[in-house]
């Protein structure tokens, strides 16, 4: 992993393909919302997204990561969704969307 400068722009990395179905599957409206928090995320520095109240950035605890990742964590993407993630040096690596609050936790 790439060493990690909080005063850095976050970058996007969304090339996961579970990240892009659950993302080009949600409808219209929840679509264009987390598109809108997509582009908030990139103008953010690492520093800003951690304290941002409406991003809510969590690590999971419920979650065993991969191995290579040090921890797996969720953000709102939406006002009813959140997508899981994890850090790579400046990026921010989109896992998923969840289907519903509990489920981005491992938990149903």
């Amino acid at each position: 992993m790439a060493s990690s400068n909080p005063d850095a722009r976050v970058r996007l990395d969304l090339n996961n393909p579970v990240f892009q179905d659950n993302l080009l599957g949600l409808q219209k409206p929840e679509r264009h919302a987390a598109l809108d928090t997509l582009n908030k995320i990139r103008q953010l520095t690492w520093n800003q997204l951690y304290r941002d109240g409406g991003l809510k950035w969590e690590r999971i605890s419920s979650v065993k990561p991969p191995q290579g990742i040090d921890a797996i964590y969720s953000l709102r993407i939406t006002q009813a969704r959140r997508a899981t993630a994890h850090r790579d040096g400046d990026f921010i690596r989109l896992l998923t969307v969840a289907p519903d609050h509990d489920s981005s936790y491992g938990r149903k």
